[in-house]
């Protein structure tokens, strides 16, 4: 009897011990998610990433080796990472809508890096492990990007770094390359501190420091370009752009219920710049640029809405870049930016080619409605078509609505076309007194650098902006007040390498993350096979 008893108590303690490691690697786990989270704006934590990305990587390699991770452990553990990133990033999203969207769409999220975890146990396994982690990383965020309903790309690594050290990347390779880097100084911190914790001695040392150290030389190579994108060029000359924020009369899902009262708004706050400008207190603007929504009274449609933008156009002396909704035959609607000039009335247009699913559009409509009363509250819009490159007064300007500065495909394709500056009208009243709007200015600071051009944000309630080429936040709103930014801004034709690499950046890093983890894959299954025969 006694015998038998002693393997029983051996076998309890050890389950025990595995249920309190697996406490331990999943409470960490979800700091690491925590401390991503706190890199993001307004904070400016960025440096916080890389070591959230690094305690995840630590317990995915089961701390050096000393512990063994399954590969369903790896997604658990990246599930709970996801959570403790997605759900303190999006409660902008159930604001007015309440916790249900916002939570499941988290938890959606989080399943994304649940199946990083799964790829980094698998990378996990070899001495190069770094390098391969930070590809996964890479893979996973381009898999989310894209599907499903097109993908969410919100919180990609890449857009909490508008203040780090490794911002240059971005002009190299884009937000890909920026997050990889990121990634790839998290998972070679932990190799560092896991230094000699693994069983296979000095192999251990070659994966790790190889990685930090083409991390290095390849952030030491690209610093220049920081300053690059601020250098003067041949081709460029300076125009006078402004920037409106007229505000709206409250908050919330039915902000734009007062149409009339915010395109008033606009109006009012375009025709106190024209006064400023015949005083001499401001500079005439060449361009002038309205949010998107600044008129959700179709001006197309509607005579009493064409008139007093034209008035507006008139008196200050340029044409406007008028973001407004347009009703289509069909009853559906278009989100649009039409360059409207006092004199010639509406010229061109950008129609939003990626739309907000759940927002803008719904899909399973029927299906979604049992659920949720705010189903039939969500928009009828359809996608437009279109380069993203708006023509006015001469000027070439790169359109991304809103929720389009999210997706590289949006600028990229503008820039290669001819955008001379990027324009972003957006309305972020929907959201309320959230942090959405400063991870949105985070976005566009990233694009900035990525493609070398000034970026104007137009913002209904805020907060817009005027960003530099190397990032810089030249001026700034505040949330909530009617207010109206003027600048110089530069106008450039030349590309960056991200420009003209476009996906490729990415296309490349997700081939070596494949045949990375792939290698790892059949390396395992022969060593498997030897030890069999």
């Amino acid at each position: 009897m006694r015998s038998e008893s002693v393997p029983t108590a051996v076998t309890e303690l050890s389950s025990g011990e595995r249920l309190r490691r697996a406490a331990v690697s999943t409470a960490l786990s979800v700091a690491g998610g925590g401390l991503i989270f706190a890199s993001f704006p307004p904070r400016t934590l960025w440096f916080l990433a890389p070591l959230g990305i690094a305690m995840l990587a630590a317990v995915l390699t089961g701390f050096g080796g000393r512990r063994s991770v399954s590969l369903k452990a790896g997604f658990g553990y990246g599930f709970a990472a996801g959570l403790g990133f997605f759900v303190p990033l999006l409660p902008w999203i159930g604001v007015y809508v309440g916790p249900m969207p916002w939570l499941a769409l988290a938890a959606a999220e989080s399943v994304f890096v649940g199946l990083f975890g799964t790829l980094g146990v698998l990378a996990a396994r070899t001495a190069w492990w770094p390098l391969s982690m930070a590809l996964a990383w890479s893979l996973t965020e381009w898999l989310r990007s894209s599907v499903p309903f097109g993908g969410f790309p919100w919180g990609r690594l890449a857009f909490g770094q508008p203040e780090g050290w490794l911002l240059p990347l971005a002009s190299i390779g884009g937000a890909p390359l920026l997050g990889f880097g990121v990634a790839l100084t998290g998972t070679g911190m932990a190799a560092l501190l896991l230094l000699g914790s693994r069983r296979d001695g000095m192999r251990s040392v070659v994966g790790p420091v190889a990685a930090t150290t083409v991390a290095s030389i390849v952030a030491l190579a690209v610093l220049p370009t920081l300053h690059s994108n601020d250098a003067p060029e041949g081709d460029e000359r300076t125009v006078t752009i402004a920037a409106v924020q007229g505000s709206v009369p409250r908050l919330g899902l039915d902000f734009n219920a007062q149409r009339r009262a915010v395109l008033d708004n606009h109006v009012s706050e375009t025709m106190a710049l024209a006064a400023d400008v015949d005083a001499g207190r401001q500079p005439a603007p060449d361009l002038v640029v309205w949010p998107e929504n600044a008129s959700d009274i179709d001006p197309l449609r509607n005579a009493d809405a064409a008139t007093l933008i034209t008035q507006a156009s008139v008196a200050v002396g340029a044409p406007i870049l008028v973001g407004t909704v347009l009703v289509n035959a069909d009853g559906t609607n278009t989100n649009s930016v039409i360059a409207w000039n006092g004199t010639d009335g509406p010229g061109e247009r950008h129609d939003k080619k990626i739309i907000q699913p759940f927002g803008e559009y719904l899909p399973f409509r029927s299906f979604f409605r049992l659920f949720s009363e705010y189903a039939d509250r969500a928009g009828y819009f359809v996608p437009g078509s279109g380069n993203g490159v708006v023509h006015a007064a001469g000027i070439a300007a790169g359109i991304a609505t809103c929720y389009e500065v999210a997706f590289d495909r949006a600028l990229e394709e503008s820039v290669r076309s001819g955008a001379e500056f990027i324009a972003i009208p957006t309305n972020n009243a929907t959201f309320g007194d959230t942090e959405m709007t400063y991870q949105q200015l985070a976005m566009s600071r990233v694009r900035a650098v990525e493609h070398g051009r000034t970026v104007v944000v137009a913002a209904t309630s805020g907060v817009s902006a005027i960003v530099a080429p190397d990032g810089g936040v030249l001026q700034q709103t505040p949330l909530f007040t009617a207010d109206v930014l003027v600048s110089s801004v530069v106008l450039r034709q030349s590309l960056t390498v991200a420009t003209r690499l476009g996906s490729g950046s990415e296309l490349v890093l997700c081939l070596a993350a494949v045949v990375a983890l792939g290698a790892t894959v059949l390396a395992g299954r022969r060593s498997s096979a030897e030890n069999r025969r």
